[in-house]
């Protein structure tokens, strides 16, 4: 079935915008990029947005759709009913470049932030020898597609621009998990998550959880096993009396 869809897409830069009306040709089993595609080939040729893989794996096709954060390539036309407008804008939390295309930079930032794998000392890389139900709890993090969906959602830096400095946000916590419970990692990045990364900022409301398109279980499987190593590593009382008793900096 081949109609006209009525689009509402954000037009600007840095210093402001707005919203403008299309019509646009859908045809029958198309997602929101593609009409965003023929929008750009029949009236809008200098309307920017950030796509790849158009397959749901690389991220970067990361918008709001009707005030959902998703994926423009993963989102089919079929979900919304031909007499609905489709009002397109670019993720709220990060600086706008121009209409669709934000500067996702901070999350670069903090990743370079992130304390790399350690192996165990004088093992080689050739020398990794682990199960495979050793690794099944961090392998879920590895289908991250850095959409920074999760990002965008979560109110600590929607809300807050202030917290930026000193706050990683759940894309890195996921990280920050899966190097902590890689069999092979030797690095206690315990003090770190809290201090440098803020984990103590999140109070898992699990909004990041809820639209990871990769269904990622971002809140119950990273997010509150890490708070709990932390709670574990920092305001366990044996472990505290263990270590004003001999001097230990870590259990």
């Amino acid at each position: 079935m081949t109609y006209n869809a009525q689009l509402r897409v954000w037009r600007g830069d840095i210093d402001g915008g707005e919203l403008q009306n299309f019509e646009v040709e859908v045809n029958e089993g198309e997602v929101v990029l593609d009409v965003i595609h023929r929008l750009q080939a029949t009236q809008t040729p200098d309307l920017a947005v950030r796509w790849n893989c158009k397959a749901g794996k690389c991220g970067s096709c990361s918008a709001e759709i009707n005030g959902f954060p998703r994926l423009l390539c993963m989102t089919r036309m079929s979900m919304f009913s031909p007499d609905q407008t489709i009002t397109v804008t670019p993720v709220r939390t990060f600086p706008v470049i121009r209409d669709l295309v934000t500067d996702v930079s901070y999350n670069y930032v903090k990743a370079r932030e992130m304390p790399a794998f350690k192996p165990p000392e004088g093992l080689k890389p050739g020398e990794y020898r682990m199960q495979q139900k050793d690794v099944e709890r961090s392998q879920e993090f590895r289908k991250c597609i850095e959409c920074f969906l999760c990002q965008n959602v979560c109110h600590v830096i929607r809300d807050h621009e202030e917290n930026k400095p000193r706050f990683a946000g759940p894309r890195m916590f996921i990280r920050l998990a899966e190097l902590e419970m890689h069999p092979l990692d030797t690095a206690d990045r315990r003090d770190f998550a809290q201090d440098d990364a803020g984990l103590g900022l999140c109070n898992i409301t699990k909004c990041c959880t809820e639209v990871c398109p990769e269904g990622i279980k971002i809140t119950d499987n990273a997010i509150i096993p890490m708070k709990e190593r932390v709670v574990g590593h920092r305001y366990d009382p044996i472990a505290w009396a263990g270590r004003k008793i001999f001097g230990r900096k870590s259990d």
